[in-house]
């Protein structure tokens, strides 16, 4: 809140959620209707990772001790900031960032 640099305007984030709902829309043309609502098959589908990035999701798995709840979570959450970025694919940059909310969360919870 103290820093000079004022990050993106209201408009500019809210531009790149409706683009980010575009995308799930064409996505889910109709049954889930986003992310947060995908089974676990169509996490195989439309949350593919490189050999990186699925290592990295697997060692935090162990190091946290997620379970598998939480590894469909981090997958659903990574795949809508990929979105957000405009992203086809998931990179360790977006399964990072779902990390942090995960464990942000557990902290806040526990």
């Amino acid at each position: 809140m103290s820093s000079s640099n004022s990050g993106e305007t209201s408009a500019v984030i809210r531009e790149r959620v409706l683009k980010a709902r575009g995308i799930q829309n064409l996505r889910w043309s109709s049954s889930p209707t986003c992310n947060a609502r995908m089974q676990s098959r169509d996490l195989q589908t439309w949350c593919t990772m490189d050999d990186t990035t699925q290592n990295l999701l697997r060692r935090a798995m162990e190091e946290l001790e997620l379970s598998a709840r939480a590894y469909d979570r981090i997958l659903k959450v990574s795949r809508t900031i990929a979105d957000l970025a405009d992203s086809q694919t998931i990179t360790a940059e977006h399964v990072s960032e779902a990390i942090q909310y995960r464990t942000l969360d557990r902290q806040i919870w526990v």
